[in-house]
């Protein structure tokens, strides 16, 4: 399921978007594999001549694979990895939904990691460093890491370098003239509201540090 361009910012575009490698099958296709192995050499081991019990119960483990691996497709499918010209963003869950979005902004350093197996098959790990409240989010079976952390550093690079007068800076109105009374709560829902569209990655570190100074008096 690709992921809701409805969701995406004013002009923001998407990079990579991809789910989990099929790696992350690997687990039901070795128990599976085991299992068969298991009935072969029992099957050469008693002259060919296996008890029915004994495949009935390989059989019944065989069908509780199959289910288990069903599981895991329904679940490969909610599970999305998507790198925009604004952020990172990772979702999962089939009923309830959860997920984790960091800003180009925020994100202070990439890295990658890669075992035997996931380097012949193209796979491996992702690690992002942000500095938001996350700390380091890790991100597993996700298809050439290697390329996708190149292409994070470009959009991140390409993020930094957009010109001021771009969409990305668009200017924000002035913030509301302090009043007594109720300035106090004014002041703080504008600065909620500013590090909403932080977070979102809809204006960058300086704009949100330059409208706070105003809205504070500074």
């Amino acid at each position: 399921m690709p992921y809701p361009r409805d969701l995406l910012n004013d002009h923001e575009e998407i990079v990579v978007e991809d789910h989990p490698h099929w790696l992350y099958f690997l687990e039901p296709m070795l128990a599976a594999l085991a299992t068969v192995v298991v009935l072969f050499l029992l099957w050469l081991a008693t002259g060919q001549d296996v008890p029915g019990v004994i495949w009935t119960l390989g059989l019944l483990v065989l069908v509780g694979i199959g289910i288990w691996a069903l599981f895991r497709l329904v679940n490969w499918r909610s599970v999305e990895f998507v790198v925009t010209t604004d952020r990172v963003i990772y979702r999962s869950g089939v009923f309830a939904k959860r997920g984790i979005e960091i800003p180009l902004a925020r994100v202070n350093n990439v890295n990658f990691s890669q075992g035997i197996l996931e380097r012949l098959v193209g796979a491996g790990n992702l690690m992002i460093e942000s500095g938001g409240e996350q700390g380091q989010s890790h991100f597993t079976d996700i298809h050439e890491p290697q390329k996708v952390q190149r292409i994070l550093h470009e959009q991140i690079e390409e993020y930094r370098h957009r010109p001021r007068g771009g969409y990305e800076s668009t200017p924000m109105p002035p913030p509301p003239p302090a009043a007594s009374g109720g300035s106090s709560l004014g002041v703080a829902d504008e600065l909620e509201k500013l590090e909403g569209l932080l977070q979102r990655g809809t204006i960058t570190q300086a704009q949100f540090e330059d409208q706070k100074r105003k809205l504070l008096g500074g």
